[in-house]
């Protein structure tokens, strides 16, 4: 697991506000992420001199959640702010985690806090439902798809 990095001055972590849905939605849709269940109460930003500059969220499912919607805005990527942003909300959950992420890249980014490939068939049976069109684009090698699932190590 990568060890926690600091975040630059000006900046902090914080659970997202109502006043923050904009914005996430902003970058959420900017990413090209998945836009459903944008919910503020679920997400965590990371604002910087007012701004808000990385956002991700934990969705809830029947017992077990997913970490979705990852973003970190290009002006301030490579100073950590993903895996900061990413070993929070790993801290921060209570039920087993997965995500699904697109290609190789990320989910090499991913494997170094902890989450390992999981077929279909591993998956919880509510998030085969959420998953249901990746699997098949994944099927159909339209979009390389990788499922993962967080263990402590």
């Amino acid at each position: 697991m990568r060890s926690m990095s600091v975040l630059p001055d000006g900046c902090v972590i914080r659970q997202a506000t109502p006043s923050d849905i904009w914005s996430i939605r902003f970058l959420v849709l900017r990413a090209k992420l998945d836009p459903t269940q944008i919910r503020w109460q679920q997400f965590w930003v990371i604002e910087c001199s007012g701004d808000i500059v990385a956002c991700g969220q934990l969705r809830d499912y029947s017992g077990v959640k997913e970490l979705g919607s990852l973003f970190v805005v290009p002006a301030w990527r490579r100073r950590g702010l993903g895996s900061i942003l990413t070993q929070h909300l790993i801290s921060s959950c209570d039920q087993p985690l997965y995500l699904e992420c697109l290609g190789q890249r990320l989910a090499n980014f991913y494997s170094h806090f902890g989450f390992y490939p999981v077929t279909w068939k591993e998956l919880p049976r509510s998030l085969q439902r959420k998953f249901r069109v990746s699997q098949l684009a994944k099927t159909l090698r339209i979009v390389p798809v990788v499922f993962m699932h967080y263990r402590e190590s």
